[in-house]
């Protein structure tokens, strides 16, 4: 295969190679939330208990969230804040999109028919017995307009599609500030303090004059007072931290300040982290992600976008064995196995000076981390293409699989942020 250049913030992110041969499109995605277009598909199981009045049995309301240019954080944030509802989503989308995904409250009383802020539409679709679970979700369907495209035939990338790796995607790092991981590394080696001064003072290029320049005053807290009354929104985790550095509390405090679901994403981060460093190893050793070896952990497919047991891959039994090869996570319940994954995923913590015993952390055990399994490829379904004013792409993906990792292939961007990853 040929190699094309890797982004240098590609590479930071674990992303060390490419998966297709494809030349790429370059062009740029997002300037414009409506052409990122992200839609949730759920289990149908979901909507044939669904009623359109409340009753003893059907206590949980079931919402369709819209939004656009906010994220889920910051939309479940602003509507708490603003109505006092608190809703719990079953998957996280970006900001840089229109997005629609489902919600549910435990707080079923006080459930409004509609919602309606800048940028956020809360539509009541009708009531459930119990409120969503993220087994509830099964994938996302997206529609993706690519601008400024070179004139290359997208039908030589197709057949491509199906060896692409199941990266995480820049997103799952901070995008153009990739701090994520590293911020999930130090709370595993314990530097707590580390880990809130990365938060407040870490830099990239791609950082803009003013944000420099606030966080080179966030080293020195006796600026805080004056930065906790002018910092910018969007600041909203350094306005928690530099408050509860401000009354003096300890890293450890500090850091709880920031909402558990946020607190936990750094430590996931790191793991994903790891996920990448490890496909990447795969991929250069030319590993098939598609089919499992002797040994190999896989996932029993029951239909598109379903993933179910984990089981041990055996080429004389298996056969006929529908499976999908699985690499287990990083975590303290990793045990390195026999399979490839395993082992790579094992040298892969050795070189990094982590071990499975670093994800149990007593001293914030609500991050601790257990583990888990993602699919080795990327899975990706019902590519189709349009060329027009741009070229508009359509396709879904399993859950928790990202569209700009199918992006970043056909595009192959020389700067991904300036391209709009």
């Amino acid at each position: 295969m040929i190699q094309f250049p890797v982004p240098g913030i590609d590479r930071k992110a674990g992303m060390k190679c490419y998966c297709t041969s494809f030349s790429g499109v370059r062009g740029s995605i997002k300037r414009k939330a409506n052409q990122f277009r992200v839609s949730e598909i759920i289990d149908g199981s979901v909507f044939s208990d669904l009623v359109p009045v409340q009753d003893k049995l059907h206590r949980y309301p079931l919402y369709i969230l819209e939004k656009s240019n906010i994220d889920s954080y910051h939309a479940v944030w602003q509507i708490k804040k603003k109505f006092g509802i608190e809703l719990k989503v079953i998957g996280l989308k970006d900001a840089k999109a229109n997005t629609k995904q489902y919600a549910t409250t435990e707080q079923p009383k006080s459930a409004p028919r509609e919602i309606r802020t800048d940028g956020l539409l809360l539509d009541l679709c009708g009531f459930i017995r119990k409120p969503l679970r993220k087994a509830s979700l099964l994938g996302n369907e997206f529609t993706i307009i690519i601008n400024d495209t070179l004139p290359l035939d997208v039908s030589i990338f197709e057949p491509e599609i199906k060896n692409i790796a199941n990266f995480y995607g820049l997103q799952r790092f901070g995008s153009e500030r990739s701090v994520t991981h590293l911020v999930g590394k130090q709370i595993l080696r314990r530097n707590f303090r580390n880990a809130v001064e990365l938060l407040l003072c870490y830099t990239t290029e791609h950082d803009s004059k003013m944000s420099r320049e606030i966080r080179e005053k966030c080293r020195d807290p006796h600026n805080y007072p004056w930065l906790l009354k002018h910092l910018p929104r969007g600041m909203d985790i350094e306005y928690q931290l530099m408050s509860a550095i401000a009354k003096g509390k300890d890293a450890i405090f500090t850091l709880r300040s920031i909402p558990i679901n946020m607190r936990r994403l750094f430590v996931q981060a790191y793991q994903a982290y790891l996920f990448n460093l490890c496909l990447s190893k795969a991929v250069v050793n030319e590993e098939n992600l598609l089919k499992g070896k002797k040994g190999d952990l896989c996932f029993e497919t029951a239909g598109p976008l379903i993933f179910g047991k984990i089981r041990k891959f055996d080429p004389v039994c298996d056969s006929d064995f529908n499976a999908v090869p699985a690499i287990r996570l990083a975590g303290y319940s990793f045990q390195g196995g026999e399979g490839r994954f395993e082992m790579i995923t094992k040298d892969t913590m050795n070189e990094e000076c982590v071990t499975s015993r670093d994800f149990y952390i007593k001293e914030m055990q609500e991050l601790s981390s257990q583990g888990g399994f993602r699919q080795a490829p990327l899975c990706s379904m019902d590519f189709s293409f349009i060329k027009g004013t741009g070229l508009t792409l359509s396709f879904k993906l399993p859950k928790g699989s990202y569209a700009t990792t199918l992006l970043r292939e056909l595009m192959k961007p020389v700067d991904p942020i300036s391209s709009g990853f």
